[in-house]
């Protein structure tokens, strides 16, 4: 079967008031960004609760789907036919004609479902129903009846037009991109934090990321794979602005003056400083972390509110309460996990303790922290200045 346009379908807009068409407007947006992408020409219409997407040339309908699959607030997509009303003896024609050439075996169970938003079609639903029905089980003499459990669901909805489909593949979910703010998301090069960019996004927040590199104790492979990550994750929610500090006098100043079993407290702690330093600067309302209560030493319960500390956004933990598999079952889900486990190590693990204390004492802390007050301002000032920006995915 030739598709030359796609039903879209959203849940959660529906349930919106007023402004309602704002969300509507977002998500036809994305939907235009995620086709131009594919290889050929589109239009994007929003007709009275629907949204086609119309295809205007040849196309690859693989790569068209692939891609509405990433948009979020997308709940399903149905490939669909839409025939113009010319009576409905030709209505049959067309329904048969469809039914044939995407069932090439026709021993199935099917029930038409019609919807007759255009009430001065000369047939009910109702009627619809059941004289498409017959009319099929003439024709396919395979076909049986089961308006219950059927396996081919026939969808006639009577609009201007008519649109005919069976399929209905589901959509990311979740709001469209832009309609929810923008933060800024630490992204290391591990399974965790790609995870919660994409969670966050799914959310409708417009992401930035900022990644600590640690030359020469980090490769520039480890960047590069952080850059991947962004540019995974950008599939879905759109380009992502990935700010690249340079991490290294920082933290070896850090490990000369403090006690070695803070190390990985005090580090994070400035890394969520300068995260919250050129989030506010990109306009961010918030920070985003793919921390999970008690995976690792820092992610304790005590260590993160030793970490947040430092903060006065909000901190956005989407998989705090999940365990590894849970996460690791979304990187796979949106092609992240292949990238995450490649051997190239961050700057965290590199300058890790043998004994991190598990238990931080904020006051021992801050006393810490202490020790680094004759250089620390000017290391940070020169890390966000000499940030390097790449600009990850379609814009």
């Amino acid at each position: 079967m030739r598709y030359q346009s796609f039903l879209i379908k959203y849940a959660e807009i529906g349930v919106k008031g007023k402004n309602r068409y704002m969300f509507e407007d977002a998500l036809v947006k994305q939907i235009r960004l995620a086709l131009q992408a594919v290889e050929g020409e589109f239009e994007v219409v929003k007709e009275t609760g629907r949204i086609y997407a119309n295809a205007l040339s040849d196309f690859e309908y693989e790569d068209a789907l692939a891609a509405l699959k990433r948009v979020f607030g997308v709940s399903a997509i149905c490939p669909l036919v839409q025939v113009e009303d010319l009576g409905f003896e030709e209505l049959k024609k067309q329904a048969a004609a469809y039914l044939d050439q995407v069932y090439p075996r026709k021993d199935f169970t099917f029930k038409v479902d019609a919807r007759r938003a255009n009430k001065q079609y000369p047939k009910t639903s109702e009627e619809i129903n059941r004289d498409l029905g017959e009319m099929l089980l003439e024709t396919f003499p395979g076909l049986s009846v089961d308006v219950h459990h059927p396996q081919v669901m026939l969808h006639v909805e009577v609009r201007s037009r008519i649109n005919l489909y069976s399929q209905v593949i589901p959509g990311p979910g979740g709001m469209p991109v832009g309609t929810n703010g923008r933060a800024m998301l630490l992204l290391s090069g591990g399974i965790d934090s790609p995870v919660a960019g994409y969670m966050i996004a799914k959310r409708g927040v417009v992401i930035e990321a900022v990644y600590f590199h640690a030359p020469p104790y980090t490769s520039e492979r480890a960047k590069e794979k952080v850059v991947e990550l962004a540019r995974l994750v950008s599939r879905y929610g759109g380009p992502i602005r990935l700010h690249i500090v340079n991490f290294t006098d920082i933290q070896l100043y850090i490990y000369d003056q403090c006690p070695h079993e803070e190390l990985t407290i005090i580090m994070r702690r400035y890394m969520m400083r300068i995260g919250e330093r050129i989030a506010r600067e990109q306009k961010c309302l918030g920070l985003i972390t793919g921390e999970s209560i008690g995976q690792v030493a820092s992610q304790t319960v005590q260590s993160l509110a030793a970490t947040d500390e430092v903060c006065t956004m909000p901190v956005f933990r989407p998989v705090i309460g999940f365990d590894k598999q849970e996460i690791v079952d979304i990187a796979e889900k949106i092609g992240t996990f292949e990238t995450s486990i490649q051997p190239f190590e961050d700057c965290c693990t590199i300058f890790v303790a043998k004994h991190p204390v598990t238990r931080p004492d904020i006051r021992k802390i801050r006393h810490s922290e202490g020790k680094l007050a004759e250089r620390i301002d000017q290391l940070v000032e020169t890390a966000v200045e000499t940030a390097e920006v790449v600009d990850c995915g379609r814009r």
